[in-house]
C-alpha cells in the first residue's frame, strides 16, 4: 500500500542533485544547511542507501543516486504535469525543463535562443545537456532533444519537427589558396592537403560531393593529411592553413561572412544530415515546453535558397 513517507525529502534530494551542494539547495529552497542536512540523512537511513559521495570540495551522486535521481525527476515531471494540467489558464513558461543538445551546432545555433527565452521568462529553470551521443528521450526524460542525423521513424510517444538539412562546403582559408591554388574540379583535390574528419578507430568519414542530377549525391574517402574528430578541431586546422576541409555552414557561418575561410568548388556542394526537433508528446501541453518548442523551431529553421549566407538548406 503506498505511504506519503516515501514523497519525503525528494524534493530536497533532487534540489541538492541539480545545485550541486547541500548550501546552493538550501539557499535555493530558503531553508538552512542543518535541515537540507538533515532531510536528506532521514532519506538514506529509509532507503538504507548512500546517495551522494561527499568530499571536502565536491558532492557527487553515487551510482544508487542516480538511479533514484532518475526516478525522482520523473515523479516531480508527473505531479507537475497533474497540477498544471488542472490549472490550464496559467500560461507562463516555469519549473524545470531538460533540453538534450548536439555539442557544437547546440552551442553556436541553439543555446542563444534558449537563453534569450530564459532570461525574459526568470520562473523557467532550464538544464541543458550537449552530447553528440543519440539520447532517447523516453528512456533518459528529456523533454526536448535537438537532433542531427537519425532514423526517420519515430516511436509514437515522441513528436517531431524537421527543421532542415545540413549544407556541406569545401573551403580553406586564403593563406592556404593563395599558396597552394584554388582547386576547380574534384579531381584537383588529389594535388592538395586535405583535412577529413575521422574517430578513434581509425576510420574516416567520407566526402559527400553533388551529383549530375538534382538530389544526386556521391559519396567518396579522400586521402586526407589531417584528420581530426571534432567539428570545431576542423575548424581550427583550416583557419591555420593547413588544408581543405568539407564542413557544414553553420558550423563556419561567422568565419565566411569574416572572410577568414573561403568557399572552393561550390558546385559540388550538398545536403547533409537532417535536423530535427524532438520531444516528448507526453509533456508537449506544458507552457514551458510548448513555447520552447515554438522558440527553438523559429530560431533553427532555415530561410532562404542555398548557399554560405545561412545555416543549412530546407529541402
Amino acid at each position: 500500500m503506498f505511504s506519503s513517507e516515501r514523497l519525503k525529502g525528494i524534493d530536497v534530494f533532487v534540489c541538492v542533485a541539480d545545485s550541486g551542494s547541500f548550501k546552493a539547495a538550501a539557499e535555493r529552497m530558503n531553508l538552512t544547511g542543518s535541515a537540507i542536512s538533515k532531510s536528506i540523512a532521514r532519506l538514506e537511513s529509509r532507503l538504507q542507501t548512500r546517495l551522494f559521495d561527499r568530499t571536502t570540495r565536491r558532492l557527487s551522486l553515487t551510482d544508487g543516486g542516480i538511479a533514484f535521481y532518475r526516478t525522482c525527476t520523473g515523479v516531480l515531471a508527473d505531479l507537475e504535469e497533474a497540477e498544471l494540467s488542472l490549472h490550464a489558464e496559467n500560461t507562463e513558461p516555469r519549473g524545470r525543463v531538460r533540453i538534450g543538445l548536439p555539442g557544437a551546432f547546440g552551442r553556436l545555433q541553439a543555446l542563444p535562443a534558449i537563453l534569450r527565452f530564459a532570461q525574459d521568462h526568470t520562473l523557467l529553470l532550464p538544464h541543458i545537456s550537449f552530447s553528440d551521443r543519440f539520447i532517447d528521450p523516453i528512456e533518459e526524460g528529456v523533454d526536448i532533444v535537438v537532433r542531427i542525423g537519425g532514423s526517420h521513424v519515430w516511436p509514437a510517444a515522441l513528436g517531431h519537427r524537421y527543421l532542415g538539412s545540413e549544407w556541406h562546403i569545401f573551403c580553406a582559408s586564403p593563406a592556404y589558396l593563395s599558396k597552394h591554388g584554388t582547386p576547380v574540379t574534384d579531381r584537383d583535390l588529389e594535388h592538395h592537403q586535405c583535412i577529413a574528419y575521422g574517430w578513434a578507430d581509425g576510420t574516416v568519414s567520407p566526402w559527400s560531393f553533388s551529383g549530375n542530377h538534382p538530389g544526386e549525391t556521391e559519396r567518396k574517402v579522400i586521402p586526407a593529411r589531417f584528420v581530426v574528430g571534432d567539428g570545431e578541431g576542423l575548424v581550427i586546422a583550416v583557419l591555420a592553413g593547413c588544408g581543405i576541409a568539407q564542413l557544414p555552414t553553420w558550423l563556419i557561418k561567422r568565419q565566411l561572412e569574416e572572410g577568414t575561410l573561403v568557399e572552393v568548388l561550390p558546385h559540388l556542394a550538398t545536403d547533409g544530415l537532417a535536423i530535427n526537433l524532438v520531444w516528448l508528446k507526453s509533456r508537449q501541453a506544458l507552457p514551458k515546453v510548448s513555447a520552447l518548442l515554438e522558440v527553438l523551431a523559429a530560431s533553427l529553421t532555415p530561410s532562404g535558397g542555398k548557399g554560405t549566407n545561412k545555416i543549412f538548406a530546407a529541402r
